[in-house]
């Protein structure tokens, strides 16, 4: 981590705590809020986290539900359909997000994909406003392709904690996060499908339902029981030698 403190809410930030890069612009993630002029405040207690390749900055911290933030990725689960949308679950106790039937690649009314309830998406959200239901989508707006977004096909969902899934979709997990599980599963020869959503969600598959299983829990373990680098090394080569 390149920079590394403690905050609480209202706090502000000091300008030498934020990253600087000569071209992108600040990115702020979960915990923070901008107040013009010039201040980021901090919204939530946690760690404050930077990645200065990205120029972003953000707090650790966990959180008892998933509020959809726009340009979030996330595994929703179909609830049902209208004339032009779907309608799907991405936070408990929350108001299904919409996905229009053509928001996917190449998808025309007679040859987009057919969902039915219970089916599982990896999406990302487009629009979220607390006065309105949030909307995803499943192709990527300027390029029109899918982006690796889209339906799941078969696999096993299993429910993390946000700080865990914010930690696995870093862009470097064994160094800004301590992460080393997935990459040492891949290293002792495990052939595995994953996708990570921010709402606390982790899709994975691989060649048997037992595998599966046991990278799913392997994954959860980890988040609920806190375990160092070391710890998930050994674990992950216990499973390699199992499965």
């Amino acid at each position: 981590m390149a920079t590394e403190t403690i905050v609480l809410p209202g706090d502000q930030l000091d300008a030498d705590t934020l990253p600087s890069h000569p071209t992108k612009l600040l990115k702020l993630g979960p915990g923070l809020v901008h107040i013009p002029p010039n201040s980021i405040i901090a919204t939530v207690a946690g760690r404050l986290c930077t990645d200065k390749k990205k120029n972003a900055v953000w707090i650790e911290f966990n959180a008892g539900r998933y509020i959809p933030a726009s340009d979030d990725l996330v595994i929703a689960t179909i609830h049902h359909s209208s004339t032009d949308c779907y309608f799907a679950s991405i936070s408990d106790y929350a108001s299904n997000a919409s996905l229009p039937h053509l928001s996917f690649e190449g998808a025309t009314r007679k040859s987009r994909p057919q969902l039915a309830p219970g089916a599982l998406v990896y999406a990302r959200v487009t629009l979220s406003n607390k006065h309105m239901d949030p909307e995803i989508e499943c192709v990527s707006s300027t390029t029109g392709k899918s982006d690796g977004l889209g339906p799941l096909v078969g696999g096993m969902l299993f429910s993390i904690s946000l700080a865990m899934s914010r930690r696995l979709m870093l862009s470097r997990p064994a160094e800004q996060g301590a992460l080393v599980l997935l990459d040492e599963l891949g290293t002792a020869g495990v052939a595995f499908e994953i996708a990570v959503g921010r709402n606390g969600k982790v899709w994975v598959d691989s060649k048997s339902i037992k595998t599966t299983l046991a990278i799913g829990k392997l994954i959860q373990r980890t988040d609920q029981e806190g375990w160092v680098v070391e710890k998930q090394r050994i674990m992950a080569r216990k499973v390699a030698k199992e499965t």
